[in-house]
């Protein structure tokens, strides 16, 4: 009799560990539909965004208030002078190969330091003398507002002493370059007129993974999965003592 209970309680213990595991599960798939959402909604603006007339880059009063979710590939304007001499290579894999980004620094009419992704050079144009050099004067720089991207990447982290750079550090490069604090992001350059020169602007690519929907069917999956599983163990569990009941009478 006490193993019985023993057996007993074993099995409602183990019972109400599957159903509590059901319910996490369709809570998963309910916060994937609820980030399927919010993804849907953010791909639509940052489309929105990136393809409306462009508007004057965030000053230095509203740096602040710029963050990814209501900034990122805003296309923007700043006008200014490009500041000769701080021409950075940042690593770059793009659709033209490896090589480079030429980050160079824009002070703008109201005296601010803004990076500016000038585009894209192969790998045998990263010197400063082999590409094209910053325009002289006066410039209107439009393109796609990004977040600064500070340290490094997931594998390689920045190294300013040695004039290493694998992500578009903003507040580094500033550093690095004996340069004010600039704005928290920079811009990509659009194309300029000549599409074959160097540094190739225009090579943004606006692109965001959204497998929601199909993590979220996989939760509701596994939970009907589980749900079908534990109705199955308890009418099992069910048979023998119905089979005593009737050897009994």
């Amino acid at each position: 009799m006490t193993d019985w209970r023993q057996r007993r309680r074993a099995n409602l213990v183990l019972l109400g560990i599957a159903c509590v595991a059901v319910i996490c599960l369709v809570l998963l798939g309910n916060w994937q539909l609820r980030r399927l959402a919010w993804k849907t909604t953010l791909i639509a603006q940052v489309e929105t965004r990136a393809h409306g007339a462009p508007v004057p880059a965030p000053a230095r009063a509203d740096w602040p208030s710029v963050s990814a979710d209501t900034h990122a590939y805003l296309r923007v304007a700043a006008s200014g002078r490009y500041l000769p001499g701080h021409d950075t290579p940042v690593k770059a894999v793009t659709d033209l190969g490896p090589g480079y980004w030429i980050l160079s620094p824009l002070e703008t009419n109201a005296g601010e330091i803004v990076w500016i992704n000038r585009g894209f050079v192969p790998t045998e144009l990263r010197d400063p003398d082999a590409h094209a050099p910053v325009p002289a004067g006066p410039v209107t720089v439009t393109g796609l507002l990004r977040i600064g991207e500070p340290e490094g990447t997931l594998l390689q982290a920045n190294e300013p002493e040695k004039g290493r750079w694998y992500s578009r550090d903003v507040d580094a490069l500033s550093a690095s370059a004996g340069l004010p604090s600039p704005a928290p992001y920079f811009i990509d350059a659009e194309q300029g007129a000549d599409p074959a020169a160097y540094p190739r602007g225009g090579l943004t690519i606006i692109s965001f993974r959204n497998n929601h929907l199909q993590y979220a069917l996989t939760w509701y999956a596994m939970a009907l999965g589980l749900a079908a599983a534990i109705v199955f163990m308890v009418r099992l569990a069910r048979r023998p003592a119905r089979s005593s009941e009737l050897d009994d009478d």
